[in-house]
């Protein structure tokens, strides 16, 4: 998908937030999980690297354009200074500009698509009830106590966890190696403050509950309980592809 042929103006909070949840996961990964593919690419001798946050979750380190692309870029040469610094004075250096790119990026969204004050606060809001980038690579987020246990209970209840989060989230996850300890900090960083960022497209509410169902719509890219549209798992396993009811709605008014 090409950004920059994005029309933003007719975009609501609720879309920038998903747009900014989206390449803010993006970011958590490049500096926690896959930190390490994220240090080897930003080689001091290559040009002047960015490191972006991409609205599908993932991330990527390319060189800043030289022409004006229209959307605001991330700060530019963080290899050039890689080497000169410790690698935690470096990774908390990143995830500061990187945290000022995404801040900025919705709001400049924000006002392409003409959002008064009280939308400007909603987003604000919505943005500041989630960790910073340099919060969760400093350490400084508390995990939440469930969270908190010992390497021994985590590896006796991978089989249990794994099929907890099919079940909580409606979307398939990557398979989880029972031999490896993959819930380490980092980890453990990225998927709180993932999930912790989701709200039902229908009555708004955060995701707080593991008991819930949650399901994803495969068009919009929105989260919902299971309830709030009427659909059970059992249902939900047998579609290839999930519509949610406004997507829906969209396809027959085109029709």
């Amino acid at each position: 998908m090409d950004e920059e042929k994005i029309d933003y103006h007719i975009w609501t909070v609720d879309q920038i937030f998903r747009d900014f949840l989206g390449r803010r996961a993006g970011l958590i990964k490049a500096l926690t999980t896959d930190f390490n593919k994220f240090y080897t690419k930003c080689d001091p001798e290559k040009p002047n690297m960015c490191l972006y946050g991409r609205p599908n979750g993932t991330w990527r380190v390319k060189e800043r354009p030289l022409l004006f692309g229209g959307l605001h870029e991330p700060h530019s040469g963080i290899n050039c200074i890689r080497d000169g610094m410790l690698e935690k004075d470096w990774l908390a250096h990143v995830a500061i500009h990187s945290d000022a790119w995404i801040n900025s990026l919705a709001f400049y969204i924000a006002a392409r698509a003409g959002c008064d004050d009280d939308a400007r606060q909603q987003l604000f809001n919505m943005i500041n009830s989630n960790p910073t980038l340099y919060e969760i690579v400093s350490g400084t987020v508390k995990m939440p106590a469930k969270e908190k246990t010992s390497n021994a209970s985590r590896k006796d209840k991978s089989r249990s966890k794994k099929c907890s989060r099919v079940r909580v989230l409606g979307w398939p996850l990557p398979p989880i190696e029972e031999e490896e300890d993959v819930e380490d900090e980092a980890e453990q960083m990225a998927a709180a403050a993932n999930h912790s960022s989701i709200t039902c497209g229908a009555c708004g509410r955060w995701f707080s509950d593991d008991t819930e169902y949650w399901i994803f719509c495969d068009v919009c890219g929105t989260w919902y309980h299971g309830n709030c549209v009427r659909m059970t798992p059992e249902r939900y396993k047998q579609l290839e592809r999930y519509r949610c009811p406004g997507c829906c709605r969209h396809k027959r008014e085109r029709s």
